[in-house]
């Protein structure tokens, strides 16, 4: 008989995910606040995050006019790296990694569809509230000025400007977000199949796969979300062209995460097919 450790080795990520599926079907239904209080804290680390990452970029334009750009965009892709870590460890909740949780849930039947559609609605809504909680706090400051505020208003022009290239630049946003979430649930099945006994090397592993992302310019939905709604609230924005581009990177997102690597590993690592062969 084949050791099944061996046929299935991804049994410990499906147990673990499953585990987590539970807590939050019950956290978005009798816990509903505290829920989205740990939403809005994922919302709000990605804000700060997000900002930092615009500001090492400033701080090395600053430097050398145009000659480390390169460099400044390796940094803040580390440094923003470590929003994946925040937030796994303070226990938030974000919707591009629950995306892949509620698509093992589906696949399993663990819970009801409306469930794990409430997981992700609200999931989604707590980012919200947390990404707006910054836009404010730094359309009350600042943070968001000079240097900074070119490079955030730069990339929300360059994000938006997908959408004024016609069906290439659908699909061009659209690959990018696949990969985007793709890279985000790869760190964490690494992070939740248990071969990864050390913290150091979790956080290693989520700190490089947001760095790919961050660095090759993949694109993240909540990442998108408050950097919209921090230039938002600077300038006017054209409210079509954002939901245009949140609609596209919510859907490859689901793909990359959801789908990729959700779907593909749940059934990869059912074992009920070899039981009933």
């Amino acid at each position: 008989m084949a050791d099944q450790s061996q046929l299935f080795p991804g049994k410990q990520f499906i147990s673990t995910v499953l585990g987590a599926l539970e807590t939050k079907t019950v956290m978005s239904g009798a816990l509903i606040r505290i829920y989205l209080m740990r939403a809005a804290m994922a919302g709000t680390i990605i804000g700060v995050m997000y900002l930092t990452y615009y500001t090492v970029l400033a701080a090395f334009d600053g430097i050398a006019r145009g000659e480390l750009v390169g460099v400044g965009h390796m940094v803040g892709a580390v440094v923003f790296g470590f929003a994946l870590v925040f937030i796994y460890y303070s226990k938030s909740e974000l919707l591009t990694s629950n995306m892949m949780i509620v698509t093992v849930g589906a696949y399993y039947r663990s819970a009801a569809w409306w469930r794990l559609l409430r997981i992700l609605v609200f999931c989604y809504a707590g980012n919200i509230i947390g990404g707006l909680f910054v836009a404010l706090m730094v359309r009350l400051s600042t943070l968001g000025g000079g240097e900074v505020g070119a490079e955030m208003s730069e990339a929300v022009d360059h994000k938006l400007a997908y959408l004024g290239e016609g069906v290439a630049g659908w699909g061009d946003l659209f690959v990018r977000a696949i990969f985007c979430n793709l890279m985000i649930n790869l760190a964490m099945l690494l992070v939740y199949n248990g071969l990864i006994k050390s913290d150091v090397g979790k956080m290693l592993v989520m700190i490089a796969s947001v760095f790919v992302f961050g660095f090759v310019g993949f694109e993240h939905s909540v990442a998108n979300t408050v950097l919209f709604m921090i230039v938002g609230l600077q300038q006017s924005l054209d409210i079509g062209l954002v939901l245009g581009n949140l609609g596209i990177v919510l859907l490859g997102n689901y793909i990359g995460g959801g789908l990729l690597i959700g779907l593909y590993y749940a059934y990869a690592n059912d074992d009920r097919r070899f039981h009933r062969d």
